[in-house]
């Protein structure tokens, strides 16, 4: 049996920017603060919330090694090394581990893809150069890759493969997924409208966006499941789904985002490409997050 980094709600956290584009560290410690304050299991640095595709190589080390630093132990960091290069993989996920994050969070190769046996020898080659838990991300919608169950239990074989971040959609693939590997590679939703459905299916928790607004809502959908409160757990998760999808109304994380600017913190804008929320959508957003009492 593998020991799960964590079990509950991991925040995959945004990263707040100044109006430069630059990294606001300040505020970034205000929110993790606020976060930790509130629940959160586990800080997801440098994922697709974080928008580790638009930061520079020495900028996403840096930003990881900052957030550890600032963390001080108060959770686990869990930090976002994916690359399509196996090459830039290792180097972030060396940097990392060697900056002291807890584990890393590996998205599969996007754009050039690669085939299953690709799969296996990309995590491979990283897991062999790195000596910390590893967090496989499947998330077809954005890499057009998909880890299929088969590969996902070779890859369990490796001993410091620890589980997968499950963002498919697919609740047959992951129930299959959980069937072949069981207690040695443990998985997390990837999807916040998921989580209870994920729980259902032998999964510990959520690496979540909607984490970013509602930490300690997020936490206890999962330590409701967990306690044995299923009901609960689903009353709860009925109830945030309006928001889970409201944070999605546009490409992540514009709106989550722009829903974290609202509740008054400085998150910034998004670094090109992606832009700020049609007026229609910001309306919509506004008005859910205020059904949700989080603005006035």
């Amino acid at each position: 049996m593998k020991k799960p980094i964590f079990t509950g709600a991991a925040v995959a956290i945004i990263t707040p920017m100044k109006a430069d584009g630059s990294v606001d560290y300040e505020e970034f410690g205000r929110f993790i603060d606020w976060q930790i304050e509130n629940g959160t299991d586990a800080i997801v640095v440098c994922g697709t919330t974080g928008e580790s595709s638009t930061l520079e190589v020495d900028e996403h080390s840096e930003c990881i090694k900052w957030c550890v630093d600032y963390v001080a132990g108060r959770c686990a960091v869990i930090a976002g090394t994916g690359s399509n290069s196996t090459r830039t993989a290792i180097e972030l996920s060396q940097e990392a581990c060697k900056d002291g994050a807890d584990a890393l969070l590996l998205v599969t190769p996007y754009y050039n893809k690669t085939s299953q046996r690709g799969l296996i020898a990309h995590y491979k080659a990283i897991h062999d150069a790195t000596d910390k838990p590893i967090i496989l991300y499947n998330v077809p919608s954005r890499t057009g890759m998909n880890i299929q169950p088969q590969t996902a239990l070779e890859l369990s074989k490796l001993p410091r493969i620890n589980g997968v971040k499950e963002a498919s959609g697919n609740l047959e693939q992951i129930a299959e997924i959980h069937e072949l590997c069981g207690d040695e590679l443990n998985i997390w939703s990837g999807n916040d409208d998921q989580i209870y459905d994920i729980l259902e299916r032998g999964g510990l928790g959520v690496i979540s966006v909607l984490s970013n607004v509602c930490p300690a809502e997020t936490h206890e959908i999962v330590a409701k499941y967990l306690d044995g409160d299923k009901a609960g757990s689903k009353t709860m998760m009925d109830k945030y789904m309006k928001l889970a999808k409201a944070l999605f109304c546009d490409v992540n994380p514009i709106p989550v985002k722009e829903a974290v600017n609202m509740m008054g913190y400085s998150a910034g804008k998004c670094r090109l490409p992606l832009i700020d929320l049609s007026e229609e959508n910001r309306a919509y957003l506004e008005s859910v997050m205020q059904e949700y009492g989080l603005i006035k």
